[in-house]
């Protein structure tokens, strides 16, 4: 018999499961002021009717496995994914900081038996400020280190922790693009990386994210779902605004009526039988704390609609 989580045959592949982050209620940083508790998030996500979340930035919910056990466990929750974003993964200096964080997001993810470490590229601009930090491209030399990187987290992640390692495209990271992606994909081991599309930030950049997952499917393993503003996107190309300002402006939107066609991606999705996990990842800067809910509660029911979940 198939395996039973929350009531639902997680092996059964026509079902998508469903959960959201702690991005969806603006959380970016592990203890940003004013944000909302991690209490508070964890049931508002029961109340919006989801079963699965990501651990959002390390430190935001409790680190010790015991306690972190017991709060998820009271509210019928689980953990699919932790996330490594720390570190430019083209620098050879960040490493150490990358391992450190990679170690105890690993080791975070083993213990409340996640699914996925996801790898994030750290971004070339200060994510609050706006501020550029570093540049926006590579050269050939850089661009192998960051592969190399990739190969090096994904086999620890594996050897260590038995995490695969799946690999987020992000806005203003290096690794943002279609093309950007393509490359990954050619240059890495379909046995050690995978993909996490995120709908979002593949449309932000001028990607077609149902297209591309339709026709690498075979690299997705996850999703995280958003969509796009069109005519806020707009004046944020045309004005040249990073994407903090972007994000404060709502280009991030629930679905649908953005750029993203989630009708189509339900078809596709069922078209290649994908069976894995998408997360709600409604992209907010510092709302006000009644904000998120009434939104996640709308993206859920949504998505039950047009057949994602």
């Amino acid at each position: 018999m198939d395996e039973l989580k929350n009531g639902q045959d997680i092996k059964d592949p026509n079902i998508i499961k469903i959960g959201i982050g702690p991005d969806s209620w603006g959380v970016w940083f592990p203890d940003y002021p004013d944000q909302v508790p991690w209490q508070q998030f964890l049931d508002e996500v029961v109340e919006a009717g989801y079963e699965w979340i990501e651990a959002g930035p390390l430190g935001y919910l409790p680190s010790n496995p015991a306690i972190l056990r017991k709060e998820l466990g009271s509210r019928g929750l689980n953990i699919v994914a932790t996330t490594v974003m720390d570190g430019h993964l083209e620098n050879p200096d960040d490493w150490p900081r990358i391992e450190k964080q990679l170690l105890k997001a690993g080791e975070l993810g083993a213990n409340m038996d996640a699914k996925y470490l996801v790898l994030i590229d750290d971004a070339y601009v200060d994510l609050d400020s706006g501020e550029r930090i570093c540049s926006s491209t590579l050269d050939h030399y850089e661009w192998d280190i960051l592969i190399d990187s990739i190969n090096r987290v994904a086999t620890i992640a594996k050897e260590k922790f038995g995490l695969p390692v799946t690999v987020h495209p992000n806005a203003e990271t290096h690794l943002e693009t279609e093309s950007h992606l393509e490359l990954l994909l050619d240059q890495t081991d379909p046995k050690l990386v995978s993909l996490c599309v995120d709908t979002g930030h593949l449309a932000y950049t001028g990607g077609d994210p149902v297209s591309f997952i339709n026709k690498y499917h075979d690299r997705v393993s996850y999703l995280h779902l958003k969509d796009v503003d069109a005519l806020i996107l707009e004046d944020v190309r045309k004005n040249n605004l990073p994407m903090v300002r972007a994000t404060e402006m709502g280009v991030f939107q629930e679905p649908p009526g953005g750029v993203v066609d989630f009708e189509k991606l339900a078809q596709v999705l069922g078209d290649i039988e994908y069976n894995g996990w998408a997360i709600v990842e409604q992209d907010m800067y510092k709302p006000a704390l009644d904000v998120p809910l009434p939104i996640a509660k709308r993206t859920r029911e949504y998505l039950r609609n047009v057949g994602i979940g």
